[in-house]
C-alpha cells in the first residue's frame, strides 16, 4: 500500500448480531466458516476493496451475539451509509445481521478501547422447542436464592485463571467483574455478567460451576476455593455454548453514532 493511500484511510465501526450455531466463533478459522470471514467477504464485495475487519472480542464456536462491533479502515469515503446497509442486507448473509456503521476516530479500537462487555447465559426451564439452539435446557432443583448469593463472590478485580480454557494465550487472567447475578424470566434462568474484559470460556466455567453448587453437588464456599486454586480442573464442567450471548459493548461516550 501505497504512503498516500495509507494517510487516505477512514476508519469505521460496524455493529452487528449473530446466531453463533452457523459460525466456529468471530475469529478467522482456516479450516472452518467463522463471522469474521463472511463479514469481510462482503464488505469486501460492496466496498470492492479488501477490507479486514477487527472484532471486539473473540466469541467461540456456537456462542451468539446481540451486541457485536468491529472496526475496519477503507480509502473510500462511505458518503450513503443506510444504502450501503440496504445492500449488505440484500445479500442475506445466514445468521448475521449488519445493524449499523459510523465512521470514528481513526485512533478508536473496537477491542481495547472497550470499557465492558456483558453476557447472558439462558437456561430453558422447561422443553419448548422455540429456545432449542438459543439455550441450555436444565432439568432438575436448583437453589437459586444461594446461587444469587454465591454470585456475589466474583465481584471485583482477581485472577479468574480458574475458569479459563486451558493454554490459553492470554498475557494475564486478572479481570473486573462489575454485575453477576441471577433472573428468573418465564420458562428461563438467566445468569447476567459485566467485565472490563473475559478470558476464554470464562462464562461457562463459572455457570458450570456455579450450576454445581445450586445443585448442591458443592458446597457454597467452593467458588471463593477454586478461584484462589487458579486451577481449570478445581471449577466444574463447562456449560454448553448455545446458551451464551453477548448482549452488550459499551465504549467511551460519543465513540460513534448509530
Amino acid at each position: 500500500m501505497s504512503i498516500v493511500n495509507y494517510l487516505r484511510r477512514m476508519r469505521y465501526f460496524i455493529r452487528l448480531r449473530y446466531k453463533g450455531k452457523l459460525y466456529h466463533g468471530w475469529q478467522f478459522q482456516k479450516n472452518a466458516p467463522s463471522v469474521q470471514e463472511v463479514v469481510d467477504e462482503k464488505l469486501s464485495m460492496v466496498l470492492r476493496e479488501k477490507i479486514e475487519t477487527l472484532g471486539c472480542g473473540r466469541t467461540d464456536t456456537g456462542v451468539h451475539a446481540e451486541d457485536f462491533y468491529a472496526h475496519f479502515e477503507t480509502i473510500n469515503e462511505i458518503k450513503d451509509i443506510p444504502a450501503l446497509l440496504d445492500k449488505l442486507a440484500s445479500l442475506r448473509v445466514p445468521g448475521v445481521q449488519f445493524r449499523g456503521i459510523s465512521r470514528v476516530d481513526a485512533r478508536l479500537h473496537a477491542r481495547f478501547d472497550a470499557l465492558s462487555r456483558t453476557y447472558e447465559y439462558r437456561i430453558a426451564r422447561d422443553l419448548n422447542p422455540f429456545l432449542k439452539g438459543l439455550t441450555y435446557y436444565m432439568h432438575g432443583d436448583l437453589d437459586l436464592k444461594l446461587m444469587r448469593k454465591v454470585s456475589t463472590q466474583l465481584l471485583g478485580k482477581r485472577d479468574f485463571g480458574a475458569f479459563s480454557k486451558a493454554h490459553s494465550q492470554s498475557k494475564t487472567n486478572i479481570c473486573t467483574i462489575t454485575n453477576a447475578d441471577w433472573e428468573e424470566k418465564d420458562d428461563m434462568l438467566i445468569f447476567r455478567i459485566t467485565a472490563d474484559r473475559f478470558l476464554r470460556n470464562m462464562v461457562r466455567a463459572i455457570v458450570g460451576t456455579l450450576l454445581e453448587i445450586g445443585q448442591k453437588k458443592r458446597p457454597a464456599d467452593d467458588l471463593l476455593r477454586v478461584m484462589n486454586s487458579g486451577t481449570r480442573s478445581d471449577a466444574g464442567v463447562s456449560v454448553p455454548a448455545c446458551g451464551l450471548f453477548l448482549t452488550e459493548v459499551i465504549y467511551p461516550e460519543g465513540s460513534f453514532s448509530f
